[in-house]
C-alpha cells in the first residue's frame, strides 16, 4: 500500500503543502522524539508533544465530551499560547494538537500559526465551520492539518452531536479542505451506536474517495456530564477494532492511526509513557484531555518546561498509572485514579465543579489492555513507526 498511498500524497496534496509536512512533522517530529528519549533516561518529564485546548466555545453538544461549553469565553491569552509554544521549540517540540471545544471558533487561530510556521498543527474540529475562506487560509498558512471528527452516518451523528445534519456539514467541511489539497484526517470516537458503519471496509473506502489521507480510531471514553456509558465499547469489540485496523493498514492505501498499541499489540497510555500531554483552555496542566485534573498552570507560558519538570502530578500520574494498567486508566480503573488526585489534593480542572463525582459513578468498563490477547501489526511500515517513534519507552518494565 505504500506506493499508491504515497501517488495518492503527491497528487493530492499542495507540493509546498508535503514540503512542509515532511520537514516541520516528519524530521522535526522524528528529533523530537530521539530529544525525547534522552531527557526520559534522565527523569524529565518534558513531552515530545503537547496538546493544546484554546478555547471551551462549541457549536455542538456532543455525548462523552468532557469540555463544559461557554461560548461567552474568550479563550486562552494568545500571548500565552504563543509563549507555550515558543517554550515547547526551546525543548525541540514543534508538533502541536489544536483542541476546543472548537478550535476554529478560537478568534486568534490564524494568527498564532502564522507567527509559528516553523512548527506543524493538527487542528481537531467538527468540520462544521471549515468553509472554502477557512480552507485557503490554511492551505496559505501550509503548517496544519484539519483532522475532522465523524461520529456516525447521518441519524447516528445527530444523536451524538446533539445537533442537526452534523454529517452533511462535516463532509462539506472536508470538501473545502480536500478541494484546497490539505493533507486531511478524519478521526472517529468509536461506540456501540457507530461501530457498524464507522469499524468496516466500506467507510475506510469512502474516506479514500473523499480525498481523506488518515483515519484516526479512538476508543469512546463516557466521561463528562453527558457520559453515556450505555455506549461504551465491549472487550470483544475493543479486539475487533484492533483486528480491523491491523488487517485495513495491509489493504487500503491511507493512513490508519490509534494511540492505543504498540508494535506488538501491547496496549499503551500516551500519557502515562509521557509522550504527550494536555493544556486545558485555562493554562491547566493535565496528564490528558479527558482526565481533568490538575495541579500546575501554564501562567503566562514562557516558564513551561521548568513548570512541566516539577510538576508533582504528571510525576506521580506517570510512575502509578502503569503499575495499575498498561491501557487507560479512566476505563481500566477509575477508581484507582481518583485515588491518585485526591491523594494529591489536585483541583478539579473541568470547570464543571464534578469531575470526581463523575470519576466516582463512572465504575470500570471493558478497555484496551487485554492481556495474552495482543494483536501485533501485520505491516512492517506500522510495526518500524511504532517501534521507533510511539512505543512504550521502558515505562512499563
Amino acid at each position: 500500500m505504500i506506493i499508491p498511498f504515497t501517488k495518492r500524497l503527491l497528487t493530492e496534496i499542495d507540493m509546498r503543502l508535503l514540503l512542509k509536512l515532511s520537514y516541520n512533522m516528519g524530521w522535526k517530529a522524528m528529533r523530537a522524539i530521539a530529544k525525547y528519549k534522552k531527557r526520559l533516561k534522565k527523569g524529565e518529564l518534558f513531552p515530545a508533544f503537547l496538546m493544546i485546548s484554546v478555547t471551551d466555545q462549541c457549536n455542538l453538544n456532543c455525548q462523552g465530551c468532557w469540555v463544559k461549553i461557554d461560548n461567552k469565553s474568550k479563550g486562552m491569552n494568545p500571548e500565552t499560547l504563543n509563549n507555550i509554544i515558543n517554550s515547547s521549540k526551546a525543548k525541540g517540540s514543534y508538533f502541536f494538537g489544536i483542541l476546543g471545544g472548537e478550535p476554529v471558533m478560537y478568534p486568534h487561530l490564524i494568527e498564532i500559526l502564522e507567527q509559528h510556521s516553523d512548527c506543524y498543527f493538527q487542528l481537531f474540529t467538527n468540520g462544521t465551520l471549515l468553509t472554502d475562506e477557512v480552507a485557503k487560509k490554511l492551505r496559505k498558512l501550509a503548517n496544519v492539518t484539519p483532522l475532522v471528527s465523524i461520529e456516525g452516518l447521518e441519524d447516528v451523528s445527530d444523536i451524538r452531536r446533539g445537533a442537526d445534519k452534523v454529517y452533511k456539514r462535516s463532509m462539506t467541511g472536508i470538501d473545502a479542505c480536500t478541494s484546497n489539497k490539505l493533507m486531511t484526517g478524519v478521526a472517529t470516537s468509536v461506540c456501540k451506536s457507530n461501530f457498524k458503519d464507522l469499524v468496516s471496509e466500506e467507510f475506510v473506502q469512502k474516506c479514500i474517495d473523499k480525498g481523506i489521507h488518515y483515519l484516526w480510531y479512538y476508543i469512546y471514553r463516557p466521561v463528562g456530564a453527558n457520559p453515556s456509558k450505555e455506549l461504551a465499547l465491549s472487550e470483544n469489540e475493543i479486539l475487533q477494532l484492533r483486528e480491523f485496523m491491523v488487517n485495513a493498514r495491509l489493504k487500503f492505501p491511507i493512513m490508519i492511526v490509534d494511540t492505543y498499541w504498540d508494535d506488538k499489540g501491547k496496549a499503551l497510555c500516551p500519557g502515562a509513557v509521557g509522550i504527550s500531554h494536555h493544556i486545558n483552555p485555562h493554562g491547566g496542566i493535565e496528564l490528558c484531555p479527558p482526565i481533568q485534573f490538575a495541579l500546575d498552570n501554564v501562567k503566562d507560558g514562557n516558564n513551561l518546561g521548568d513548570i512541566i519538570e516539577n510538576s508533582v502530578l504528571l510525576r506521580h500520574l506517570r510512575t502509578e498509572i502503569p503499575k495499575t494498567t498498561q491501557g487507560c486508566i479512566l476505563l481500566d480503573s477509575p477508581e484507582a485514579l481518583q485515588k491518585m488526585v485526591a491523594d494529591l489534593d489536585a483541583y478539579d480542572s473541568s470547570k464543571r465543579g464534578s469531575a470526581l463525582t463523575e470519576l466516582n459513578n463512572m465504575g470500570k468498563l471493558p478497555g484496551h489492555h487485554i492481556q495474552d490477547k495482543e494483536i501485533p501489526e501485520k505491516s512492517w511500515m506500522y510495526r518500524f513507526a511504532k517501534k521507533n517513534w510511539f512505543f512504550g519507552f521502558g515505562v512499563y518494565g
